[in-house]
């Protein structure tokens, strides 16, 4: 049959299809089975009729296949002629069966395994409808089945089965089946290797069902088997009969059953007097629960995608929707859509349980291209649906236990709606494969060309597209009939798959595999009757093949009419227009005439006579220009890559003429008919396209060139960007269309001589994209070294950015600049302008390549990361970008470009990235970097085998507290961000992992890039929730995103892809409507009625007016009716009528309600203000504290506030413990610690240190402390109380009361705020009124009163007596408000600076109430958009301000306007100070500046005339942070002032110097170790550091800094090493390196690098000689300083990281093991290792290995405790482990005993541990913030507070006098005390 059409069968008993193999039947009963049917007509005709001869003339069911067929038997499998073995196959003899069977094992099952036919072009032709499958799985392993099977429209369908699968998948071309093994226990396991008494099984599969029911198809016949390891196989039989294998046929007779017994062959043996149900298993699938009628199913849709076969009684019917699932609540059955195939044993036999199901008329999912036309819409529609919907688990079960299993309660399953949910819009790409694929339709209006996988229809003059969607590779290949009715289309993948579809519906008319390997070029011929074929078969030779497609659009096939095999090049092969028997081709040296006669294809070679080594491209065929279709009358054009142009006369085939087009021809200069070669080079012309009367011509110099047909003269030329690949003309010649190989596509009009470019493309896959809202712009970075800027809207492309030397990796648009970021493989982020197309400013902190950029939404931050793991923070608020951090070994390092490595919050608060290893995940603060919370993405599947990691994360846009996490098990988990637990699981439908992951603003979708698909699932449906699959990508998609309407999702690999979401979102009914905003005026049952959120519903309750809720602040654009001037009073305004309170209560309120006036912007500072009382409005009403409810306006506000852009604005670390409500102290007196000192400064306070140099009164903050100091002796005194971290402090005037605020918290629903006696450090009072936290807090002129002012999301501004303690005032703020002053020449007089204005406050008093009167002012404008961040009063009346862009305003107090500004920093002042004529600004660029302001006050007189270049700066210092917080001498001669680094400097003006006065670590201590003589510690931090104090004053002595690295862990010289140069400290890192300090040198002595991954533990030997230390991977490295090598490894620990490691020297003869040193090594995973070595011998032996169970994980923190251990200093036989074991408790092992000689419980997990050398005593810190002191000789337990974080560390020293704790950065320093 290899000839097609011209062939015909031998002989009556080959069945065949065209050009493949046939397979042999019986002769007497042959027919063609229901598939292979093919209409008449053409070369099929006489087959047809020949095998209707042989079969009787009619068509009839295959007779010899009945009533069963024996697989192995008919295809004599034995003698593998017409079956293969592939692997380990051999036959065996089994012990059950007595006989022999086939055993198929190996460990790769795709290489093991047996197919029947042997090779995949032939087919069974098998039509039973049942297919037996006697087999039995090896235990212990894995097996797979593979069904091929054809449909009756040709389609086929993969069927596979396997207990390698997890879940049920499919498309419309596979299905997936997972095969369960069900054991007796409560747990199922979806996947899992065959168990060891795994039995012979009867798999019955119902074909016909399981096409109708997963995929609404009809089934033909089976066509190929293939049975893969491990398994035993004994046969395989199809039938149409259903039997029951425990029936035989001696059984049914005497029963008289009404059943179908099993053949005698086809019986398994049992023996006599037992069932077949004790030794055998029967799954039959689907189940017949499942089935339903045939007519019902014909008009369904598909059904439920599985059924348990469980004990489930027969139901009335209930319709399923859509195929999916309904639960019954009131009855006990359910109808689910998740099948079990259950292979049952029960301990009688039974009936299968049948399950009825019915089905509603399906809806009609589609794509709709309407804008095509004359294209049948519905067709179309259901040709081009790209996606597949996937619900439910689809199981199949091997049940080994006769108990009803629990149905899933799938119920819950929410359908998408419209369904698809999403709709392919506008692909933006060309090419793929090859870029000479353009064609013209018929009508001129349309191109069709190739994107990667999908085939683009454009319209040229609207631009809508319409797509062909199929391919599952790029296309190689296409062609166009000439009516516009088939297109053809080839793929790349081999062998290479040809389709032809329908081109006015899109639908895919065939789809057929070609004998050729790969295919580069199709031709049709104008009817659509003839395709040709021109490609390379598996040994690389040229093919041609010529198929039939006349039956195709009538439900017929393609045959193949010829094929052969060439030994010359093709380039082009064109069939004529004029006879399609008649074809041309030509390649290097050669044009062959073609012609098809006879079903054979002939050729034969033009004679081209010296020309033979032309290098020839292509070909056109053009007619006469009389328009004659005579053969005679057309003329070949063959062109060549020297420039030559041929023109061929085909009918005599002969060279008429050869011309050379040359790049400069004088146009005067007729070109000869033969050019020589030596005149030099001509145009490399790489395609032509010919009209009737000129010639296009394309070449590699980029130039489109228009000739007429004597190429006399150039007629017209259009330049590309690059060398074009194809040319052609349209149907009427007007338009050529050309295309590049840079990947552009367009045409040129010739008679507007027009160019206009339809497409453009990266070359190279897309790796990243970022899309901007307000333009609606989109940028992509290409491997293609390109960033380019797209337009939404059109899908064009706007601008092109190109780097040659390096490839842009990352893109992030600015939110509110017109700027974008781009990273780059060299390491390097640079930010671009959009408006000159230029750099602003480059970036080079990485050393790897950029793999992720991520910008918060409010424009503050930047991050990127590289792949080698650094994380650099930027502040992008201004104008030119600059470096804020720099964190190493941060982020998981090689990692591939990914968006998703790094996520930030929708609130701008949290970053998240995986990191540092691939299996964490960590959230940070954004702002700060502070660490938040880790999450171990390996623990969140403990069934897995494999380890699982991290891929992409993502935050909820709805939900700032949920972070998506894809992993590598192709699941994706919603996690809380605050917490870590685990909310959701989402399952990916595809083996791959999710790449990328976006989710929609409403919370509606889920998106996912999977591979080459995307998926889609509801994200807010509860339960089991569907998803869709939609492909169209041939490569990998790297993203995933929602456009910034979120009316559209991107998706980029190969290409960009643009698609529609059809769902609509969603309006909560439940969710009432905003209210209206409320003017001034709205009297307090309309407030009311906001709080409670009143929306027309009936209220739940009778409302009770109530006055308590603090007033808001309304905000006029202009002054009330009535008003005078710019100031308005509410005295003229009567009571407003509200009907739910009366007008006598309103009359006994306040005289007026709360008003807030702000002046007209055209207004500001015209006039001068008297402050007369009538120029001020009354504000806020008194607050009585008898009333109650005053919450509820507050609590009214909706949504998360978001955070002002200025750091002035306190935000309390997060910490991840848990405090405990109540402590049980020791009595007063009977304490064993005291609280000596505590090292360190809270830098993440605001104006939270305090100085009066004439009464030396110190304090500030660390954590929940009020530190106060002497700053001559040292000594200090702390103040406990608070139960958060303080936020600021305030000292009084007079110097007596100290002021304290703390932040809310678990313990305190409120802020608190405390009143401190400063002369007896007694609290006197505690003030409670704020809900989040205290921004900034001031006294009045005369301490009476105190004002504290509420962060951003409290808003609100509190008034308190001072002698009563009282609230007298609480007003809500309309925007966040960042300082507040007291006037300080009138103490009823404030003022505060936020957002957008500054606001004047007046305090009235009426009798014993106080209210405020209230004046706004705008921003001048001379500051722009900047906000105002600082104030502070200077010279009256004089007010300087500060402003986030670094000016300084000067307002004039008696007026309220602003007379000055200069530039004062280049960031955000933070801080002000003045006094007399200096002034000092402290911002968050580390600077802290001296002004000379002396002449302000005359520049004040001089009004606008004012010029601010008469402000100088005396002085400027840098320090080591943002300055927060600054206080200074009368003269401003000396000061303090306080960092974010936590550092409190000394200032010098006169001097001009900084020193440092309180220090501490930045962020989190890691280790604290002593010198032996305890005259020094050391300690370090993730912060790099390593520092070195003076014990005594607690003073830094020496820093060493290691930047970008985290220091993890340190260790002292031991006491043997005693003297002075020996003193050393090691140092572990986290880039696995170990530094060795000298402490008497000052310097770093030894580097060395033992580890891979971080260091977590490291110890000197005894004799300080040897260093081991420990890693996060479990390795204990041996190391010589003295050599500097590591001589020993020990992977003993490998997988868990070591926690500790410790050494001691004790003679342990006792102990059976000689050495004279023990130590151990104690890992996460619960074990500790004892060793005894001997290091100068080269000689460590174990001692002893023990394992403890792990504990459980507490539900407060979501984590494990460490595991700690140490050598108890009272006994060094006895090892002290805590974390080891299930409950909270201390074990004490002997090594002597080998057992655990006692236990000490603990009230909650330990972690720290720490033993006094001195007195047996213990501490043990957990992270409840507390620490417990155990005395372990009286058993007495004494507990301790201070910390505001997890005690993680605890060390004694080496005498046991001092105890140091450390939580977070905090470090305390405890006395220890005799009871």
């Amino acid at each position: 049959m290899a000839g097609g059409g011209g062939a015909r069968p031998a002989h009556c008993r080959l069945v065949s299809r065209s050009g493949s193999p046939g397979l042999e039947v019986p002769p007497a009963s042959l027919t063609l089975p229901r598939a292979e049917a093919r209409p008449a007509g053409g070369g099929e005709r006489s087959r047809r009729a020949a095998l209707e001869r042989c079969s009787g003339g009619v068509p009839s069911p295959a007779a010899w296949q009945h009533p069963f067929l024996n697989v192995f038997r008919h295809f004599r499998v034995d003698e593998w002629k017409r079956s293969s073995k592939e692997g380990d196959v051999a036959v065996v003899t089994d012990k059950v069966l007595k006989s022999a069977v086939y055993r198929i094992r190996g460990s790769v099952s795709s290489s093991n395994y047996i197919q029947l036919p042997r090779t995949s072009t032939q087919s069974l032709g098998l039509t039973g409808r049942y297919l037996y499958v006697l087999f039995r799985p090896l235990p212990t392993k894995h097996f797979v089945i593979h069904l091929d099977v054809s449909t009756e429209d040709g389609q086929v369908i993969r069927v596979s089965f396997s207990n390698l699968f997890k879940e049920f998948k499919s498309s419309a071309t596979w299905l997936q089946f997972p095969f369960v093994f069900e054991t007796k226990t409560s747990r199922r396991d979806l996947a899992g290797v065959a168990p060891p008494d795994v039995r012979w099984t009867c798999l019955q599969l119902d074909l016909h069902d399981i096409l109708m029911f997963y995929l609404n198809r009809h089934y033909g016949h089976l066509k190929s088997i293939r049975l893969c390891a491990s398994l035993l196989v004994r046969n395989l039989y199809t039938s149409d009969l259903c039997f029951d294998p425990a029936v035989t046929v001696t059984e049914a007779r005497r029963a008289k059953m009404s059943v179908n017994p099993v053949p005698r062959e086809m019986a398994f043996p049992v023996p006599k007097g037992e069932s077949w149900r004790d030794h055998y298993i029967h799954v039959r699938f689907p189940s017949d629960g499942s089935k339903v009628p045939y007519e019902q199913v014909e008009k369904s849709c598909p059904p439920p995608e599985a059924v348990f076969l469980g004990h489930v009684s027969r139901r009335p019917p209930h319709p399923v929707v859509l195929g999916k699932p309904l639960l019954s609540s009131g009855s006990p059955v359910a109808q689910i859509s998740s099948p079990i195939l259950a292979c049952q044993v029960p301990s009688a036999p039974r009936l299968l349980p049948e399950v009825s199901l019915t089905y509603k008329h399906p809806e009609v999912s589609s794509v709709r291209a309407s804008s095509i036309p004359g294209q049948r819409p519905s067709a179309w529609d259901e040709a081009t649906d790209a996606h597949t919907v996937v619900g439910g688990k689809h199981v199949l079960a091997d049940k080994w236990s006769g108990v009803p299993m629990a149905l899933e309660d799938l119920g819950s399953c929410k359908l998408f709606l419209p369904d698809p949910v999403l709709r392919l819009k506008g692909v933006i790409g060309f090419g793929g494969h090859s870029t000479q694929w353009a064609l013209w339709t018929k009508d001129g209006v349309s191109v069709v060309y190739p994107c990667h996988a999908v085939i683009v229809v454009l319209h040229v003059d609207t631009r809508q597209q319409r797509f062909f969607l199929g391919h599952t590779d790029k296309v190689s290949a296409l062609a166009l009939d000439g009516n516009d009715t088939l297109l053809a289309s080839a793929q790349v993948q081999p062998p290479s798959m040809v389709r032809l579809w329908d081109f006015q519906t899109g639908g895919c008319l065939s789809l057929f595999r070609s004998p050729l390997h790969t295919i580069c070029s199709l031709s049709f011929s104008g009817s659509g009757a003839l395709l040709c074929g021109v490609g390379k078969d598996k040994h690389g030779k040229t093919v041609v093949v010529a198929w039939g497609t006349d039956q195709v659009g009538l439900g017929g096939e393609v045959v193949v009419l010829a094929k052969v095999h060439t030994d010359f090049d093709i380039q082009n092969f064109r069939i004529a227009f004029f006879d399609e028997t008649r074809m041309a081709s030509c390649g290097r040296g050669s044009v062959r005439l073609w012609r098809l006669r006879g079903g054979a294809l002939r050729s034969c070679a033009v004679d081209l006579g010296e020309y033979c080594a032309l290098e020839l491209t292509d070909l056109a065929f053009a007619q006469a220009p009389d328009g004659h279709q005579a053969p005679s009358a057309s003329i070949l054009f063959v062109c060549s890559h020297s420039g030559h142009i041929l023109e061929i006369d085909h009918q005599h085939m002969a060279v008429q003429h050869i011309r050379r087009l040359l790049p400069t021809q004088p146009p005067a200069v007729p070109l000869t008919e033969k050019q020589d070669f030596s005149l030099g080079p001509g145009i490399a012309i790489s395609s032509l396209s010919v009209s009737t009367a000129t010639c296009a011509v394309g070449s590699e110099d980029g130039y489109l060139r228009l000739w007429p047909l004597d190429f006399s003269s150039v007629l017209l030329e259009a330049e590309h960007d690059g060398p074009v690949g194809s040319v052609s003309f349209s149907p009427d010649g007007l338009r050529v269309l050309s295309t590049t190989t840079s990947g552009h596509l367009g045409f040129l009009d010739v008679p507007s001589r027009e160019y206009t470019v339809l497409a453009r493309s990266h070359m190279a896959p897309v790796l990243a994209l970022s899309t901007e809202q307000n333009r609606r712009q989109m940028a992509t970075v290409s491997l293609d070294h390109t960033v380019r800027i797209w337009d939404l809207a059109t899908l064009q492309q706007l601008y092109d950015f190109s780097s040659s030397g390096e490839t842009p990796c990352a893109v992030a648009f600015h939110p509110t600049s017109p700027n974008f970021f781009c990273g780059f493989s060299s390491g390097a982020v640079r930010s671009f302008s959009l408006e000159d197309s230029g750099v602003l400013v480059e970036h080079t902190r990485h050393r790897g390549a950029i793999t992720s950029l991520v910008i918060t939404p409010d424009g503050r931050f930047l991050f990127s990361s590289c792949s080698q793991g650094s994380l650099v923070q930027y502040n992008c608020a201004v104008s030119r970008c600059c470096v804020l951090r720099v964190a190493a070994n941060t982020v998981y390092q090689d990692g591939r470009p990914s968006p998703n490595i790094l996520a930030v919050s929708e609130d701008s608060c949290r970053l998240a990235f995986v990191g540092p290893s691939k299996c964490m995940v960590t959230v940070m603060e954004s702002a700060s970097l502070d660490e938040l919370l880790h999450v171990d993405v390996s623990t969140l599947n403990l069934a897995s085998n494999h380890l699982d990691w991290a891929v992409a994360v993502c935050f909820s846009p709805g939900d700032s507290g949920h972070l998506l996490v894809s992993t590598s098990s192709n699941k994706i988990v919603v996690l809380d961000a605050v917490s870590g637990h685990t909310l959701r699981k989402f399952s990916s439908v595809r083996s791959r992992a999710c790449s990328s992951l976006a989710v929609s603003e409403d919370s509606r979708l889920l998106l996912a890039a999977t591979g080459r698909t995307i998926t889609v699932w509801d994200y807010q449906a509860q339960g089991n929730s569907g998803c869709q699959v939609y492909i169209g990508h041939s490569e990998p998609v790297h993203v995933v995103a929602f456009t910034p309407d979120q009316q559209q999702v991107l998706s980029v690999g190969d290409a960009i892809f643009l698609w529609d979401v059809l769902a609509a979102p969603e309006s909560d009914p439940s969710e009432p409507e905003a209210p209206a905003v409320h003017e001034a005026g709205s009297s307090i049952g309309q407030l009311e009625d906001l709080a409670s959120g009143a929306s027309g519903l009936p209220r739940q309750q009778v409302p009770i007016p109530s006055q308590a809720s603090p007033s808001p602040l309304s905000v006029h654009d202009r002054p009330f009716e009535g008003s005078a001037g710019t100031f308005s009073t509410s005295d003229e305004e009567g009571p407003c009528e509200e009907d739910h309170v009366s007008e006598a209560f309103l009359q006994a309120q306040a005289p007026t309600p709360p008003v807030l006036v702000e002046r007209e912007a055209s207004g500001a500072g015209d006039g001068p203000r008297e402050p007369a009382q009538g120029s001020w409005a009354p504000a806020v009403a008194p607050y009585h504290r008898s009333q109650t409810g005053g919450r509820s306006l507050r609590r009214a506000k909706a949504g998360p506030p978001t955070r002002p852009d200025s750091y002035r604005h306190f935000t309390a670390r997060y910490k991840a413990s848990t405090r405990v409500k109540s402590v049980s102290f020791p009595p007063v007196g009977r304490e064993q610690l005291r609280l000596k000192a505590v090292v360190g400064y809270n830098g993440n306070g605001r104006a939270n240190m305090v100085w009066r140099p004439n009464t030396g009164f110190f304090a500030y903050t660390c954590g929940r402390l009020v530190v106060v100091e002497d700053l001559h002796s040292g000594t200090q005194q702390h103040w406990l109380g608070h139960p958060q971290e303080i936020s600021t402090l305030a000292l009084s005037q007079d110097g007596q009361v100290l002021a304290s605020a703390s932040c809310c918290g678990s313990i305190a629903a409120r802020c608190q705020i405390r009143i401190w006696d400063v002369p007896k450090g007694l609290c006197q009072h505690i003030l409670s009124h704020h809900d989040t936290a205290v921004q900034a807090l001031a006294f009045s002129p005369d301490d009476e009163f105190l004002v504290t002012l509420g962060d951003y999301a409290d808003l609100t501004l509190a008034l308190w007596s001072m002698a009563t303690y009282e609230l007298l005032s609480s007003t809500r703020l309309p925007e966040p408000v960042h300082g507040v002053a007291f006037n300080p020449w009138d103490a009823n007089e404030l003022i505060s600076v936020g957002t957008s204005a500054i606001t004047f406050w007046l305090l009235q008093h009426h009798g014993t109430d106080t209210s405020f009167q209230v004046h706004r002012e705008p921003v001048p404008e001379e500051l722009g958009t900047s906000e105002l961040t600082s104030l502070c009063y200077g010279a009256s009346p004089l007010l300087y301000c500060g402003s986030s862009s670094g000016q300084v305003c000067v307002w004039d107090t008696g007026t309220g306007r602003c007379f000055l500004a200069w530039e004062a920093d280049e960031g955000e002042i933070g801080v002000l100070l003045c006094s007399g004529s200096r002034l000092v600004s402290g911002s968050n660029t580390r600077r802290l500046r001296l002004w000379a302001v002396g002449v302000v006050p005359e520049l004040r007189r001089k009004g606008s005339s004012a010029r601010s270049n008469s402000v100088l700066m005396e002085r400027e210092l840098t320090l080591d942070g943002a300055v927060v917080s600054a206080s200074f001498d009368s003269g401003m001669d000396m000061g303090v002032v306080g960092t974010t680094a936590g550092t409190l400097w000394y200032i010098s003006w006169t001097d001009g110097t900084s020193t440092r006065l309180i220090s501490g670590h930045r962020s989190k201590v890691n280790e604290v170790v002593f010198s032996p003589s305890e005259s020094h510690c050391a300690t370090c931090g993730e912060d790099g550091s390593v520092r070195v104090w003076s014990l005594a004053s607690m003073e830094l002595v020496i820093q060493f800094q290691v930047l970008n690295q985290s220091c993890l862990c340190l260790a002292w010289t031991p006491p043997s090493c005693g003297r002075p140069e020996q003193q050393q400290v090691v140092a572990g890192y986290s880039d696995g390196t170990l530094r060795v300090f000298s402490i008497s040198r000052t310097a770093m002595e030894l580097k060395m690098h033992p580890h891979r991954t971080a260091l977590t533990a490291i110890a000197f030997s005894t004799d300080g000689q040897t260093i081991l230390s420990g890693d996060k991977d479990g390795l204990v490295a041996i190391s010589r300083p003295c050599t500097g090598m590591t001589f020993r490894v020990l992977s003993d620990h490998r997988g868990a990281p070591i926690s500790a490691i410790q050494s001691t020297s004790k003679e342990y003869e006792d102990l059976g093991v000689e050495g004279g040193e023990l130590w151990l090594a104690a890992s996460g995973d619960q074990r500790v290792s004892i060793w005894a070595s001997d290091w100068l011998r080269d000689r460590c032996e174990l001692l002893e290995w023990l394992s403890f169970p792990a504990p459980a994980a507490s539900e407060a923190l979501g984590l494990l405790p460490p595991s700690l251990a140490a050598f108890c200093p009272w006994d060094r036989a006895i090892l002290v482990c805590v974390g080891l074991g299930a409950h909270e408790e201390v074990f004490f092992y002997s090594l002597r005993q080998k057992q655990v000689v006692q236990k000490t419980p603990l009230p909650f997990f330990a972690m720290s541990l720490s033993l006094s050398p001195g007195a047996q005593l213990m501490v043990v810190g957990f992270a409840e913030c507390m620490l417990r002191l155990l005395d372990c000789v009286s058993g007495t337990a004494q507990d301790f507070e201070g910390h505001d974080d997890s005690v993680h560390l605890c060390r004694f020293t080496p005498s046991g006098n001092l105890l140091f704790t450390a939580a977070h950065n905090e470090i305390l320093v405890w006395e220890v005390t005799s009871p």
